[in-house]
């Protein structure tokens, strides 16, 4: 990992023990904080670029809950996130199918990501 990726970490992060995983240009480091699963991706300079927090199913926003409804119908979220971005913009994450959908702030649909 890069000095300064590690630097970040532990600076934010003082006294925890994460698992470090390449991720396309940027490295994520998996971690429990406070009795929560959370994530957060740091760049080569050690720029924090999110930050991802596991929340319950039953705390994603209600339009969320209804897309997944309506869009992939009979299935279950596995897993469900908040995600923080550097400038601070929030995003809720479902798991489903092995594809996490992501939404904006509001619940509107961003995207579909492969797992």
């Amino acid at each position: 990992m890069p000095v300064a990726a590690k630097q970040t970490f532990e600076k934010n992060y003082s006294g925890i023990k994460g698992t470090w995983d390449k991720e396309d240009n940027n490295y994520e480091v998996s971690f429990k904080k406070d009795g929560k699963d959370m994530s957060v991706v740091i760049n080569e300079s050690g720029t924090i670029v999110e930050t991802e927090t596991d929340i319950p199913v039953t705390d994603l926003p209600a339009t969320v809950l209804d897309y997944i409804k309506q869009h992939y119908q009979g299935k279950e979220i596995k897993e469900a996130s908040t995600i923080t971005k550097a400038n601070g913009a929030v995003n809720y994450e479902a798991e489903v199918d092995d594809k996490d959908v992501i939404f904006d702030a509001n619940g509107k649909f961003i995207e579909e990501e492969k797992d």
